[in-house]
């Protein structure tokens, strides 16, 4: 999950229940050891109250008593979710890992061995093969670590804590409804600790709009079934905007004196109207044809530099994050025997910490150089905030956040 930063479509359920909604029941789940403790009581009472919800939405009772009688509170799920790293990583460590020589090795294996399933379900869908396998080995490690936390137990956990209640609530009646389904058992709903599914990762809501059963055993299986799993993805890639035929990207070289302030996601034009600007392929061959595309640089003006299109955008619907999209793209490209990047990541800089990260943001608005309310996370405001403060002391302007850069602040 990557939850995925997680992704979090909504769609119209695929699966409608059938029999009219009976009368609100009271599940009352299995104490635990620890039942006379006063959390524990309460979180009983929500789960009840859920109940009463789910059963008025046409959750039947069999399936509150199997989703409900053993439900546990798991306090590791809050830590979790409260937990924000104090280290963040750089680009290159996370692609290190999610495109290793050894992912890449394992994706092209998996790409030959399903081959002719792989080819059908681009034929239907439209999303290469290599792009489906990448995501598969990103999520997943290709189905080898999908979790084992059960799904009803940490969306429960989450829904009554309350700081992504509406949330969680949410997931938890679509997971109630993929039980009912009988597409997969209570015990085999497994995945992290945030809720997402399978060897792909799907959040319960999109499982119910976007799983399908390809291998024509009557259940949309995203555990078990590789078929399942591949046009599952496929589906929901498809139907996120993927644009047939057309290229994620390119590794691109940017011309002497390029004003960095223009890569930025929000100015979007061709790959000619770039290309007019003196912007070139790292290898030289002429930029394909890509509309509506913009310029990254993950690493700011001293990495490589990427000149991406609506495909991209794309696998960001999947998981919110510019480095999970990037990862994604350069695996597919690598498994697909693609070249791999031509310009080296600046390694000797240092990612900063959050407190440093909030120490910047801080610094910049105390100056003048306005990077909205600090909160320790890179987002556009503090981008701008940092290309306003490059500018006014002659330095590229790429947004990129440095220590460098704070310790002129400080």
């Amino acid at each position: 999950m990557a939850l995925l930063a997680l992704v979090g479509c909504a769609s119209t359920p695929l699966v409608e229940t059938k029999a009219s909604p009976p009368p609100a029941t009271v599940v009352t789940p299995t104490p635990v050891a620890s039942s006379e403790d006063a959390h524990n009581q309460k979180f009983i009472r929500w789960v009840n109250e859920f109940s009463a919800t789910a059963s008025a939405a046409g959750i039947n009772g069999a399936t509150l008593h199997s989703a409900f009688d053993t439900v546990r509170f798991l306090p590791r799920v809050i830590e979790l979710d409260r937990t924000q790293p104090e280290f963040t990583r750089n680009v290159w460590d996370y692609l290190d890992s999610a495109v290793s020589a050894l992912r890449i090795s394992r994706g092209q294996e998996k790409l030959l061995q399903l081959r002719p399933q792989l080819d059908a379900i681009a034929a239907r869908y439209g999303v290469p093969p290599e792009v489906l396998v990448a995501i598969w080995g990103v999520e997943s490690n290709y189905g080898t670590h999908v979790g084992d936390i059960p799904a009803i137990d940490a969306l429960a956990t989450l829904g009554f804590e309350g700081r992504r209640e509406e949330w969680a609530s949410g997931q938890l009646l679509a997971a109630l409804k993929i039980l009912q389904s009988g597409d997969i058992s209570r015990e085999q709903m497994v995945g992290s600790w945030a809720g997402a599914m399978g060897q792909t990762q799907f959040i319960p809501s999109v499982f119910l709009a976007y799983a399908v059963d390809a291998d024509g055993d009557g259940k949309r299986d995203i555990w078990g079934s590789v078929p399942d799993v591949m046009a599952s993805t496929a589906n929901f890639i498809s139907q996120s905007g993927w644009r047939t035929g057309q290229p994620w990207g390119i590794e691109v070289r940017l011309p002497q004196g390029f004003d960095y302030v223009r890569a930025d996601a929000a100015i979007r034009q061709s790959a000619e109207a770039w290309a007019s600007e003196g912007v070139l392929a790292v290898d030289g061959k002429p930029l394909p044809v890509l509309p509506d595309s913009f310029l990254l640089l993950p690493a700011g003006a001293r990495g490589p530099a990427f000149l991406v299109g609506p495909n991209f955008r794309t696998i960001l619907r999947y998981n919110n994050a510019t480095s999970y999209a990037l990862a994604v793209h350069l695996l597919a490209q690598r498994i697909a025997n693609g070249p791999a990047l031509r310009e080296p990541w600046p390694r000797d800089l240092q990612a900063l910490t959050r407190n440093q990260m909030l120490a910047l943001q801080t610094a910049l608005n105390a100056h003048g150089f306005d990077s909205g309310t600090p909160d320790g996370m890179v987002g556009p405001a503090t981008q701008r905030g940092i290309r306003l403060y490059q500018r006014s002391v002659g330095l590229p302007a790429d947004g990129y956040p440095t220590l460098d850069l704070l310790q002129r602040l400080q």
